[in-house]
């Protein structure tokens, strides 16, 4: 799969998404990158960590966050997008589920649209995909977890997400799917689609998996957002085990190594 200048494997190898916060409010790093030279610095550490894409981010969706207004969260990401552009040589995600913000970014030059709502907030978006002939990640949400057979609703809530991106005319070979650890499930939801995860790839797309200082960490580890990075390193261990393309972490570095750990034991004697 090419994002932007570079090629990605589909198979074989774990790669990892940086995440880049520009935002006041973000549950984890909320406030500490909304200075543009605090971002492009922060995007050399991860670069320099071992980071294989970008992230960035003008809205914050921790659990309860506000909508933000187009044109505020367009003047938030397109001035750092546009630097990053000139200044890296990295592909870039803009994470956004709304048509003119990612209209906006793709100007600006954003290579892939990360859109947690699976293409089901505004239906323009798949539309504005397709035409920029971009790639895209498409997550699984819900307002309510509110399942009867969980696993096969997931699916079939993803399925109807490949409905609209068909439609619009998004290739396959430009769809990354997300199972949406934290959005529309409980704790145990969760923790299950993390296990279970190698389920999705009857759909056929590769996967990215996000986890990263997630509440199900510090559920399950009785830790602040701070302390979750034993807990993230093991979910993205999961990924490795469970053949997902992706992880989008905050912690670039460590992730890298545990991934680079976990795949010269699964391949490195064969």
């Amino acid at each position: 799969m090419r994002i932007g200048q570079k090629e990605f494997a589909v198979k074989g190898h774990t790669y990892v998404m940086g995440i880049l916060n520009v935002t006041p409010d973000s549950f984890s790093d909320g406030g500490r990158f909304n200075d543009l030279d605090k971002a492009l610095y922060h995007v050399e550490e991860m670069i320099s960590d071992g980071m294989d894409i970008v992230d960035i981010g003008g809205e914050s969706t921790r659990p309860g966050y506000t909508i933000l207004p187009e044109e505020e969260e367009i003047e938030r990401v397109v001035p750092i997008i546009e630097k990053v552009k000139s200044r890296f040589d990295i592909p870039i995600s803009l994470d956004t589920y709304k048509a003119k913000v990612a209209q906006a970014g793709i100007a600006a030059g954003a290579d892939l649209i990360n859109d947690i709502w699976g293409l089901k907030y505004d239906e323009k978006m798949a539309e504005v995909i397709a035409e920029a002939g971009l790639p895209c990640c498409l997550m699984h949400n819900r307002k309510e977890p509110d399942y009867h057979d969980y696993m096969d609703e997931v699916l079939e809530d993803l399925k109807e997400t490949l409905v609209i991106a068909k439609k619009a005319g998004i290739s396959d070979d430009k769809i990354i799917l997300d199972p949406g650890v934290g959005f529309g499930k409980t704790y145990e939801n969760n923790l299950e689609i993390i296990d279970r995860m190698e389920m999705l790839h009857i759909l056929g797309y590769p996967l990215l998996l996000g986890c990263s200082r997630k509440s199900v960490i510090g559920l399950t580890l009785e830790l602040p957002v701070s302390e979750r990075l034993e807990g993230t390193l093991v979910t993205s261990v999961y990924a490795v085990l469970k053949g997902a393309m992706f992880v989008r972490v905050h912690d670039v570095k460590e992730n890298a190594r545990a991934i680079k750990m976990a795949e010269a034991i699964r391949d490195g004697y064969r």
